[in-house]
């Protein structure tokens, strides 16, 4: 019974520090969908989400919610998925119905703040499960992870290498371990697991997101419909751009230990 509670308290705390990570996404969801409710504005609400997603960046930092590390960190997503829209949207992948001043090549300038939640999701958890990293590989993950930002837009063009890829990341996170903190306990997960996980809970994150009208795919356009499945493999992937940014900023990976050694417990602190 006293196990079964202990099971129970860790659910609970990793949940509660899960929602913490998540502050600026739910933040960032909740006002676009909030800016659907009023009635038709001088300014367009593409405009007006643009002023919101930067308020709430400058929040964020004043309060807390991220360092001046993770804003540069978050930044650099917001860029990068500014770069990844602009293609996107030109291929016809998903599209931006409504008009604005502060849209370039058919993409809200507020677009990119979407990918800069995931950013703020990466940072905060780093800090919060006080996230160590045992056995990673940082170049060869680096650069794998560009190669998927890329072949995202090459496979307009050129052979889909997203399968291989895959595979590729799969060796080489093969022995990475995320180590993270709940509560005074330690636990640990592979690093693929993990890519896995938050891909799956972004995909979920997609549907509320579409639903509320932050973009529409061709197929949502004459009314809301699930985004297709598909595209939790390609968070899954994606995801790995934000982490290796995140890494890079964040502290050094711990060496693997030697085989069959067992993890010791790192106090907060050490």
């Amino acid at each position: 019974m006293k196990t079964f509670a202990h099971g129970i308290h860790q659910l609970l705390v990793f949940a509660v520090l899960q929602v913490r990570c998540c502050a600026f996404a739910f933040a960032l969801i909740g006002g676009i969908a909030v800016s659907t409710l009023p009635p038709e504005l001088p300014v367009a609400r593409y405009d007006l989400l643009l002023v919101y997603g930067i308020g709430l960046t400058l929040l964020a930092w004043k309060v807390g919610w991220d360092t001046g590390r993770d804003v540069a960190v978050i930044a650099g997503c917001h860029v990068i998925g500014l770069l990844f829209e602009l293609v996107k949207v030109r291929m016809g992948s998903w599209s931006y119905p409504e008009e604005a001043l502060t849209k370039v090549g058919g993409v809200p300038l507020y677009g990119g703040f979407l990918y800069a939640a995931l950013g703020s999701y990466v940072c905060r958890a780093w800090r919060l499960f006080d996230l160590r990293l045992t056995g990673y590989r940082p170049r060869v993950t680096a650069v794998l992870a560009g190669a998927v930002y890329v072949n995202f837009f090459s496979h307009h063009w050129l052979p889909d290498a997203r399968w291989a890829l895959a595979a590729l990341l799969l060796a080489a996170t093969a022995g990475t371990w995320v180590r993270f903190r709940v509560g005074e306990r330690d636990h640990r997960m592979p690093l693929a697991l993990s890519f896995v996980l938050i891909g799956f809970f972004l995909w979920v994150a997609e549907n509320a997101a579409t639903y509320v009208g932050a973009w529409s795919y061709p197929d949502q356009l004459d009314g809301w419909q699930p985004v297709s499945f598909a595209k939790f493999g390609a968070w899954a992937l994606l995801i790995t751009v934000t982490f290796v940014l995140t890494a890079h900023r964040g502290r050094p990976a711990d060496p693997a230990p030697p085989a069959g050694k067992v993890f010791p417990t790192r106090r907060r602190g050490q």
